[in-house]
């Protein structure tokens, strides 16, 4: 059908009208570009480092005629713990997981793992890795979001109709185990054992999950299985986040002593040198090197205050948490913009003062001495074990001394612990 030359100026005029409205619009007051939210801007937190948005007569222009970042204003903080396997990550985990504002889920990259690469190592394959890495910024990305369904893809076997009992340390998580995903405990059971939450509270249902994590005001999640600082850049720089990282190291040594302690099988020919005295022909040494390259790599990423990562990173110590539990937490809240409340002060008392005896383990290693405990490999590491890493580690991750001493101080990573 063809249009007659009256519609044809019709439509020509109003188009004309409409041009010229939009551009008088534009130029009646100055352009304005709303930065995306960070905590340097728009009230999430942070002291404000650059000038604020110039306002119109009209009490136009600025962060607050955009509703996108006024909803984010008041987003969640995204915590999320950075470590490696036996390197106290539980222990920050809880010291987070105690706080009732606080969503914590305890490893769920370990489903992305044990469905993509079914082995307990990290793969070194750059093709595993890639794989790997993008999974688990996608489920992070969605977990942060309290999407739970998203994680059900990789629950074996499948949830049905969004119910498990397949959840990694799903007792690890207070809110996984309290109203309302949990109506076996009150308000008035603070302390669940996680053995007592998994028997009780039957299985989890990933509706009432989400629910629970909605109401939560921050979520925290602690991994392990991603080695690096950079590979959670894209995760970072998302603007849908608030994300704040805590990276966790520890001595590699205590590391190692307690990996051969929990992983016999894995660490049997470290075993076997521990008792013998010798060292196995074939012992891969790489199950500590690969530790400590990926720590310096990450905490030189990490100290260089790269923009990305501006008040967003903070490198604590397991030595320096476990000797001074109280203020290394009160500093780690603090860096999180959060109050500690009276739960998690109560925990830390509760955990880090008890006996040292072998009696006292709790899976956790916190019930115990915190301070003895951190310090427990010099008594399970032979002197000839510790030199002969430290100076293997010493030759793969910076430039051997040409006339090295063999003695613990030859370690490198005393430099960033």
């Amino acid at each position: 059908m063809q249009c007659s030359w009256k519609a044809v100026i019709l439509l020509a005029l109003a188009s004309i009208a409409i041009q010229y409205t939009a551009i008088r619009t534009l130029t009646s007051k100055p352009f304005q570009l709303c930065p995306l939210p960070s905590p340097q801007n728009c009230g999430l937190g942070g002291q404000e480092t650059e000038p604020p948005f110039e306002r119109g007569a009209a009490g136009g222009g600025g962060c607050d005629d955009y509703p996108y970042f006024s909803i984010n204003a008041t987003r969640k903080t995204h915590i999320l713990v950075l470590a490696t396997t036996r390197s106290g990550s539980s222990f920050v985990g809880q010291l987070l997981n105690q706080h009732q504002e606080v969503f914590y889920l305890f490893e769920p990259l370990y489903h992305v793992q044990t469905t993509l690469i079914p082995r307990l190592s990290h793969s070194r394959n750059a093709a595993d890795r890639r794989v790997m890495l993008g999974a688990s910024r996608d489920l992070l990305r969605s977990l942060y979001g309290c999407d739970l369904y998203f994680l059900e893809s990789y629950i074996k076997p499948t949830p049905t109709n969004h119910t498990t009992d397949k959840l990694f340390r799903r007792g690890a998580s207070r809110a996984l185990c309290q109203q309302p995903v949990c109506d076996a405990f009150g308000p008035a059971d603070v302390n669940v054992e996680e053995g007592d939450c998994v028997k009780k509270c039957a299985s989890l249902n990933m509706t009432l999950a989400t629910e629970a994590c909605r109401e939560k005001r921050h979520v925290a999640i602690k991994i392990v299985r991603v080695p690096e600082i950079g590979d959670l850049r894209a995760l970072v720089e998302d603007p849908r986040l608030n994300i704040k990282v805590i990276q966790l190291v520890r001595d590699p040594r205590g590391i190692l002593s307690s990996r051969i302690e929990t992983f016999r099988d894995t660490y049997r020919l470290w075993r076997i040198w521990r008792a013998t005295g010798r060292r196995p022909y074939n012992l891969d040494l790489s199950q500590l090197t690969v530790v400590c390259e990926d720590f310096l790599s990450s905490v030189s990423t990490g100290l260089s205050h790269p923009y990305w990562l501006k008040g967003k990173y903070m490198l604590v110590r397991y030595e320096d948490l476990a000797k001074n539990p109280l203020l290394k937490t009160k500093e780690m809240y603090d860096y999180l913009g959060l109050p500690m409340d009276k739960n998690v002060e109560d925990w830390i008392h509760a955990n880090t003062r008890g006996s040292n005896e072998p009696s006292a383990k709790h899976k956790f290693g916190t019930v115990r001495d915190s301070a003895a405990n951190a310090e427990s490999w010099r008594l399970k590491l032979s002197y000839d074990m510790v030199t002969s890493v430290c100076l293997a580690v010493s030759n793969r991750v910076v430039p051997p001394n040409p006339t090295p001493t063999p003695s613990s101080s030859a370690c490198p990573f005393t430099s960033i612990m």
